[in-house]
């Protein structure tokens, strides 16, 4: 094994786990680390991801198949008592073994079970999940939409019922291995006979033979279809987002779960408005009578423009709040806060008679009146 980490942990799952909760976890996990959701991250950020993602689908791997999992816990390693050495093969031929790699597999089998490998290949397979990743607009996120997202799934054959036989019963039970998909076989090795299982030549693991085909999916047991799926995307959704739809994904076989189809949410950046959780940013533009003196003036919100009285003295910079104007929580009917920063602006363009005006408006200010003013040039008298 290349990298010496706990499988467990890494998908946050206890040593008792079952194997749903294993699947639940990492499909969790794999959702968290997808590489399409880092893929607008910084360098660093997105390597990291992808390198826990890597990490997310061996142990997985490891974790969901009786076989590893069982020598992961007895060895700490999911190829054995010697690690890495079974399944590297690297340099094995010269050794006088014409296959190293079947030789050591064969040979762990006897650790694992009393000599039998336990693997079923005829056993259920859960179906593999579908990824998508749309686009929406800022306020179609804040508000909730419906889309419609076109898919191609494999959907399991309805003529034969996921068999691949024809009406489904045109199969026979495989006279080699008896309907199990594995053939018994000894072998003499350096370490005494050894009992293996392997997979059947015949059924090629299926347990069964087709006698004749299903013509609908030629065998395979699935067809590939397009379905569109509508999507309620919940008021609230941030960029990044995503969404898992059950059993929406590609179907299973030999009774097997289907699939998730999860959905990848990305939202334009709106015009004005600027989202940090649930609050809402943005600038407003005043001038600089209303700075001034105060009054009203028109604040855009989410739901509309409303009214916002400035107090007289207003300094450029200074943040106001609306409670529970900002973005619905998801799943709840609360909501967070808009925050607008006021931004005074100097006139420009003046005439004559304007500056002249504003010169006497100057000239009449004490000291007192503008304090900040007043407490810079202390500073550079002294």
């Amino acid at each position: 094994m290349a990298d010496k980490y706990d499988y467990y942990q890494i998908l946050g799952v206890n040593k008792n786990a079952t194997d749903d909760e294993i699947k639940s976890a990492y499909r969790r996990m794999a959702k968290k680390y997808h590489p399409d959701l880092y893929s607008t991250k910084p360098e660093e950020e997105r390597k990291a991801a992808e390198e826990q993602f890597k990490k997310i689908n061996h142990a997985y791997d490891v974790l969901s198949d009786k076989q590893k999992r069982a020598a992961y816990d007895q060895y700490g390693d999911e190829n054995g008592p010697m690690g890495g050495g079974f399944g590297g093969g690297g340099g094995a031929g010269g050794a006088g073994f014409g296959d190293f790699d079947s030789f050591f597999g064969d040979f762990f089998s006897a650790f694992t079970g009393g000599g039998r490998r336990t693997a079923r290949p005829n056993g259920r397979i859960d179906g593999d999940d579908i990824t998508v990743t749309i686009t929406i607009d800022f306020m179609e996120a804040v508000r909730g939409v419906q889309k419609d997202i076109p898919i191609s799934r494999q959907e399991q054959c309805a003529d034969c019922k996921g068999t691949g036989a024809k009406n489904g019963t045109s199969y026979k039970t495989c006279g080699r291995c008896g309907g199990t998909g594995r053939v018994t076989t000894r072998q003499n090795t350096i370490f005494g006979q050894q009992v293996v299982q392997s997979v059947c030549p015949d059924c090629r693991g299926n347990g069964r033979i087709i006698t004749d085909s299903c013509r609908s999916c030629g065998g395979k047991g699935s067809i590939k279809r397009s379905r569109v799926i509508h999507a309620n995307i919940p008021a609230g959704i941030d960029n990044g987002q995503t969404i898992t739809f059950q059993n929406e994904g590609n179907c299973g076989k030999n009774g097997g779960m289907n699939g998730n189809l999860i959905l990848i949410v990305n939202v334009r950046p709106h015009a004005l408005f600027k989202r940090k959780g649930y609050d809402i940013y943005f600038d407003v533009p005043i001038s600089y009578v209303t700075a001034t003196v105060g009054g009203e003036i028109d604040v855009p919100t989410l739901d509309g423009v409303v009214k916002y009285k400035l107090s007289e003295g207003t300094q450029t910079g200074t943040l106001c709040r609306l409670s529970g104007k900002g973005i619905k929580r998801l799943n709840s009917e609360s909501r967070g806060d808009l925050y607008f920063t006021v931004q005074v602006q100097t006139p420009t363009g003046l005439s004559r008679t304007q500056k002249e005006l504003l010169s006497q408006f100057e000239a009449s200010l004490t000291p007192n009146q503008s304090p900040k003013q007043k407490k810079f040039a202390d500073f550079i008298r002294k």
